[in-house]
């Protein structure tokens, strides 16, 4: 993806993978925004679900729950969460409804190219959800 912004979102996001502190805190402000976006105004409730696949992913990983995922994956989302939460980037989130064309655009782009992992992990939540 060709955007000094998400590139320096993975360079923070590269210093970030190693601090399970930071990332949860990271996780809790993804969780935030995520709450706050109006999925009925911007018709794109299809998407709600993928982005707290990927929300859900990162926790566990930061967890230490489940880290079947190579870290380049876990790289290229954090960014993503990275991008997502911080208001300045290519189209500043202040921009009413445009502000978050381009968060939605990188997350979308990080699910769809993290597909395969993104399959295994759901696999993998869907054990732990049976009964012993």
């Amino acid at each position: 993806m060709e955007n000094r912004f998400f590139d320096l979102a993975t360079r923070q996001a590269a210093r970030l993978l190693g601090k399970r502190g930071r990332l949860m805190a990271l996780l809790v402000k993804f969780a935030g925004k995520l709450g706050a976006v109006k999925w009925s105004d911007v018709r794109l409730q299809t998407f709600q679900e993928k982005f707290s696949v990927l929300g859900r992913l990162a926790k566990a990983y930061a967890l230490g729950h489940y880290r079947s995922v190579p870290w380049r994956a876990m790289l290229i989302l954090v960014a993503a969460i990275l991008y997502f939460v911080n208001p300045l980037d290519l189209v500043p989130d202040i921009v009413p409804i445009a502000g978050l064309t381009d968060d939605f655009a990188v997350l979308v782009w990080v699910y769809n190219t993290l597909g395969d992992e993104v399959g295994k992990f759901l696999a993998w939540e869907k054990t732990r959800e049976l009964p012993l």
